[in-house]
């Protein structure tokens, strides 16, 4: 019993120390959001400001068209988590439950593709946006997550663990492939579905590099990429870039509150047979 109770309250002590170690840097941002600009470079630091300047977020919003950012980031959002979700459910589908020439052979470049550096893409994507003629535009944004080689795979393992009963009723009843599919697999995949597109939404909501190379109009910029323009050549100020990354921060902490219990169930349930 005792030794029972003693793992008990150190695996507790363990999550707890863990968690302070991890919510620090989200508390020290939000402590130096309110000092000024000497507080932030003090040596040593102050942990605590003398007085919470809130001005620091009306001089954010008033050097940086957030209105834009945020709409700029919830277009780009939205399109790469429909995208995403759609074709990579049809292509993991297709990998997981269907028989045809090469099956194997598609699933082992989707795999190839995951271990390769995201950057080695950078140069065919911005030709393809370029032969589009969707440079600086929102769309331009959108392009590299319409497909996912990670949702791929995610989902394949997915529609793996379902049983072939249900598909070989289906057959019975006449039903055929995108019947099957949008009817009986992707309703029963919906806690597949929704760990993707959080997880899909949150690669999409932190990129930075891709942004800053297909658009060079402040007004085409997502959140991310729009708060570097207030990092300085030669100095930064501290407090404006630590209030803006708290108002650019809180749509996706909101999202993560909500669908925070789907998000678990759904990377609980992703695993299974290869």
């Amino acid at each position: 019993m005792k030794k029972k109770l003693f793992s008990n309250v150190s695996t507790h002590l363990l999550l707890i120390l863990g968690g302070i170690v991890m919510a620090l840097p989200f508390i020290w941002m939000i402590l130096t959001s309110g000092k000024t600009l000497v507080e932030s470079t003090q040596i040593p630091p102050t942990i605590f400001p003398e007085k919470f300047q809130f001005n620091n977020y009306e001089q954010v919003l008033s050097l940086l068209p957030f209105m834009k950012f945020y709409i700029n980031t919830f277009l780009m959002v939205i399109g790469r988590v429909a995208g995403s979700v759609l074709f990579s459910a049809m292509a993991a589908y297709a990998c997981a439950r269907l028989h045809f020439p090469g099956r194997d052979v598609f699933f082992g470049m989707v795999l190839v593709q995951m271990m390769i550096p995201a950057s080695i893409f950078i140069t065919p994507q911005y030709l393809l946006a370029q032969n589009l003629g969707i440079l600086n535009t929102v769309p331009a944004l959108i392009l590299p997550g319409v497909v996912s080689a990670f949702g791929t795979f995610l989902l394949r393992q997915f529609f793996l663990g379902l049983p072939d009963e249900l598909e070989e009723a289906a057959y019975m009843e006449g039903a055929n492939v995108w019947t099957i599919f949008f009817k009986i697999m992707l309703p029963l995949a919906r806690s597949g579905l929704i760990a993707l597109g959080i997880f899909t939404a949150l690669f999409a909501f932190k990129d930075l590099m891709w942004p800053l190379i297909v658009n060079t109009s402040i007004d085409k910029m997502p959140l991310a990429s729009g708060l570097a323009n207030l990092q300085g050549q030669y100095a930064t100020n501290f407090p404006q870039l630590m209030a803006g990354s708290l108002l650019a921060i809180w749509p996706m902490v909101v999202v993560f509150i909500i669908f925070q219990k789907k998000f678990i169930e759904g990377i609980a349930t992703t695993g299974g047979k290869l």
